[in-house]
């Protein structure tokens, strides 16, 4: 019995030294680091690898952080970026109108020492800040704006909550309200509101329609009596133009016919004129009486056209002598 009391006092010997050795290596996964504290002082931040320290004077420090998306307290520290849920925000904005806002911000550390140190409860700071810095948003803007600044919103927060966690050794890198809900009267007036505002539009689009349709309308009917009026002028212009063109064309007979007729008469174109006169009277007689039974009235001023007869006997027997 009492050889072993040696051995087995080698034997915690030894095994208290592997113990205090396994205390000492520290293996720090990627993206991971570990603040070490040496009689409760900090001391140096372990980067991602194989580290060692001093068993039982060096120990690390937990922190209050978020890993795998469950918070808790860990002794090494997440440095990827992580999303934190804001909680459901009542908010009121400038013209009194409540509003339930959700939001959710990215962040991530970017100083281990400043955010252990500098604040005792990293995600539970960054969540309050960033619900008082919403509220006192959305109070400066009525409604209509917060609807519709939903990035003017997330841009103004990101600035507001990266300024103030700098001193945290954190970075937002982004912020996105993920719904804003008003109260059920508020929205059954804003759908009101947008029906009527549909409907303004489309009797806009309608009225501008038949305005349209109108003009088209009138342009074409103008243009086409313009159209007609050109085409009536052009007729008007060739119709005359054609009957220019006959008269003329009558007179050059003429003229060849009592250059005729002169020859017939040894050049007397008195004569010639006279022939073609009498032959006008005898034309017109004829047209007067074409029908059976027609009567002809004729006026005195026609007597003195009789003697056209007579000049034109006189005019044959003189051709025939």
């Amino acid at each position: 019995m009492g050889d072993l009391i040696p051995l087995i006092l080698g034997f915690v010997f030894f095994l208290l030294i592997v113990v205090t050795l396994a205390k000492g290596i520290r293996i720090i996964p990627q993206s991971e680091v570990m603040l070490i504290e040496r009689f409760g002082n900090y001391l140096r931040t372990l980067e991602p690898g194989l580290n060692f320290t001093i068993p039982y004077v060096d120990s690390p420090r937990e922190m209050a952080w978020q890993k795998d998306g469950e918070p808790g307290m860990f002794n090494r520290i997440d440095m990827r970026e992580i999303v934190l849920d804001v909680p459901q925000q009542s908010c009121i904005t400038k013209d009194n109108v409540g509003l339930h806002i959700d939001a959710v911000l990215y962040c991530q550390v970017v100083d281990p020492a400043k955010a252990a140190y500098e604040v005792a409860n990293l995600p539970r700071a960054v969540g309050q800040l960033a619900q008082t810095t919403l509220r006192s948003l959305v109070g400066e803007m009525d409604l209509d704006d917060t609807l519709a600044s939903r990035e003017k919103i997330n841009g103004r927060l990101k600035q507001v909550l990266d300024d103030a966690t700098e001193k945290w050794g954190t970075k937002v890198t982004r912020v996105e309200i993920s719904s804003i809900q008003p109260p059920v009267e508020v929205q059954a007036a804003m759908e009101k509101q947008m029906q009527a505002e549909r409907e303004r539009r489309a009797s806009v689009l309608a009225a501008e329609g038949d305005k349209q349709s109108r003009i088209a309308r009138s342009e074409g009917e103008r243009q086409e009596k313009i159209n007609q009026a050109e085409g009536e002028k052009a007729a008007l212009i060739a119709h005359a133009e054609g009957d220019a063109t006959a008269i003329q064309k009558r007179v050059e007979a003429e003229q060849v016919a009592i250059q005729k007729i002169a020859q017939a008469f040894d050049g007397d174109t008195h004569m010639a004129a006279q022939f073609m006169i009498a032959q006008r009277y005898i034309e017109a007689y004829q047209r007067f009486a074409q029908g059976e039974g027609d009567k002809v009235f004729l006026p005195f001023e026609a007597s003195n056209a009789m003697a056209s007869f007579g000049s034109l006997a006189d005019l044959f027997k003189k051709s025939e002598g």
